[in-house]
């Protein structure tokens, strides 16, 4: 068996319906729909709904999402923008008056963007009740989301690490969380141990605002009792957001970005994401013959990471909210500039990158297909492992820190400005096949998400892997982590340490990792091949399951 076949799991396939995301439980919820004669875009919400309660640590309803649909009816791939704006009260005087340089990573003044996940599934409903075939209710959908809230579910081994990361750690910038009166209620037991792998953990007051929500709809979340709660306790504790940001918050249709890779159309989300960047790697690779370039050598490794941050430079310049600065995409991502970036990559050696990276990035990605062929690249988030920390009491909902990511310089593209919205790390993506959907793609993970889209889609299209395969293949990431001040390039110890060495000679700060470490985050794909068969895979470094009937 060749590795390109080599994997732990197998590939699921089904000839009609495929799910992958990140927690089996949310998997099976979606299933649940597409086998009842749900739609793609009906199982994901439900499959959101409930990772958001059994997944906490990496995402929740306080936070944002993004949505690539295809449309069967009309072959069209269709963007929707469900990240949050800033307060109206947001200023960085705000924050230079009481004496910070940048904006909190955690607590109340981290909590500074409205979520957009309520309003996301909210929105997407609609395009499905408009343009697909529905069967189920808005109601319906959140079912099992309540059920697991209400009843509890069992605690993973990623939540009980990340927990006791979050509450052992005495750096009360980043950890320390149970320093949060509700924090402490919501994620540590009545005697203040913490769940273990297997525990029962329940959310009450998540499963009421939920059943809130079903009831009620979205407008629930941003105009009713919910957001009366969410912002008393803010303001009770010095925070910014006001009832008339979520009144006002609404989610945006956008346009897709794209570019050819090799006679496929890679689809993803325009700014403020950073699919440009993902497109822009893609882009960048397609000057470069990998029939010639053997997978999992130094040269493929270092192709694709010298790449990355010559993608990551044009990123960094131009990135944040589009309505606030006019990113001139169409020149980003012409083929004369994919050209011009490649030419700069010395194969002899490494090229320092002089921006430190974000480390973190805690997320859930996941892709659905339907019986119709529509399909979903979807992606939520909290920003950092549970985000800001905060739980406005009686709501249950963990609010994200997504707004931290602001600039407190003026002079930075992404500073902070009132209902703006801040450089996001998230991007699904999806590639196209002579119109049709081919790969349904994507990963949690922050910087590492445009680094593992390019070595999914290498490894599928240019050296014919296996899905499964591709997704557990050796991963890299290139940045910094926790603690650390420079950049380095992370590596699977399964890569061969010959590779290593050679990757060393060239220049890069090598740093191995484990076999299979959640540092590389949770990717997953969905392949339709040539006879409509769906084939799902689903990260082993994560808790997740690729299920198809």
């Amino acid at each position: 068996m060749s590795k390109r076949d080599q994997a732990y799991r197998a590939t699921t396939m089904g000839p009609n319906g495929m799910i992958t995301t990140p927690h089996y439980l949310a998997s099976q919820a979606g299933m649940n729909v597409l086998q009842n004669g749900g739609n793609a875009i009906e199982a994901a919400i439900a499959a959101a709904s409930t990772i958001s309660v059994v997944y906490p640590h990496m995402n929740s309803i306080g936070g944002d999402n993004f949505w690539l649909i295809y449309n069967a009816k009309t072959k069209k791939v269709e963007a929707l923008n469900s990240s949050g704006r800033s307060g109206e009260h947001c200023s960085i005087s705000f924050y230079k008056e009481k004496g910070y340089n940048k904006i909190p990573t955690r607590g109340y003044l981290s909590a500074n963007t409205v979520p957009g996940a309520v309003a996301g599934w909210d929105e997407a409903y609609r395009y499905a009740k408009n343009n697909l075939n529905c069967t189920y209710s808005w109601k319906d959908l959140l079912q099992a989301a309540i059920r697991y809230a209400k009843n509890g579910f069992a605690v993973t081994p990623s939540q009980e690490h990340w927990t006791n990361v979050n509450i052992n750690e005495e750096d009360r910038e980043f950890r320390y969380l149970h320093r949060f009166d509700e924090f402490k209620k919501t994620f540590l037991k009545s005697n203040g141990s913490l769940y273990k792998k297997g525990d029962l953990m329940k959310q009450p007051d998540l499963a009421n605002t939920l059943e809130t929500i079903a009831s009620c709809g979205s407008k629930a979340f941003y105009e009713g009792e919910i957001a009366e709660n969410i912002v008393c306790d803010l303001q009770e504790n010095g925070g910014l957001l006001t009832l008339n940001d979520f009144k006002n918050h609404r989610s945006s249709w956008v346009d897709p970005i794209s570019v050819n890779y090799r006679g496929y159309t890679a689809y993803n989300l325009p700014p403020n994401t950073q699919g440009m960047a993902s497109l822009s790697i893609l882009n960048i690779l397609n000057n470069f013959d990998f029939q010639t370039i053997e997978e999992g050598s130094k040269e493929y490794y270092h192709l694709l990471i010298e790449a990355t941050k010559l993608a990551f430079k044009d990123r960094d310049q131009w990135l944040t909210d589009p309505d606030f600065v006019d990113i001139p995409l169409e020149d980003l991502l012409s083929k004369s500039h994919g050209m011009e970036l490649a030419q700069q990559i010395n194969r002899s050696f490494s090229n320092e990158m002089a921006k430190q990276l974000d480390p973190k990035g805690d997320t859930v990605w996941f892709g659905v297909v339907d019986q119709e062929g529509n399909a979903v690249s979807f992606i939520q988030s909290i920003y950092h492992d549970f985000g800001s920390g905060i739980i406005p009491k009686q709501t249950g909902i963990l609010l994200q820190n997504r707004g931290s990511f602001f600039s407190l310089d003026e002079h930075d593209v992404n500073r902070l400005e009132p209902n703006k919205r801040t450089f996001h790390t998230l991007n699904p993506a999806m590639l196209l096949k002579d119109n049709d959907p081919y790969l349904v793609y994507g990963t949690m993970g922050g910087e590492g998400q445009p680094q593992t889209q390019a070595a999914l889609v290498t490894k599928i299209v240019d050296y014919q892997f296996d899905v499964q395969a591709a997704i557990e293949a050796p991963r890299w990431l290139y940045g910094r982590t926790w603690g650390e001040s420079s950049n380095s390039l992370k590596v699977e110890s399964r890569v061969p340490k010959e590779t290593i060495q050679a990757l060393e000679n060239l220049g890069h700060d090598i740093e191995v990792v484990g076999e299979f470490t959640d540092v590389m985050g949770h990717a997953g794909a969905i392949l339709i091949d040539d006879h409509n068969v769906k084939r799902g895979g689903a990260d082993p470094r994560g808790d997740g399951a690729a299920l198809g009937y």
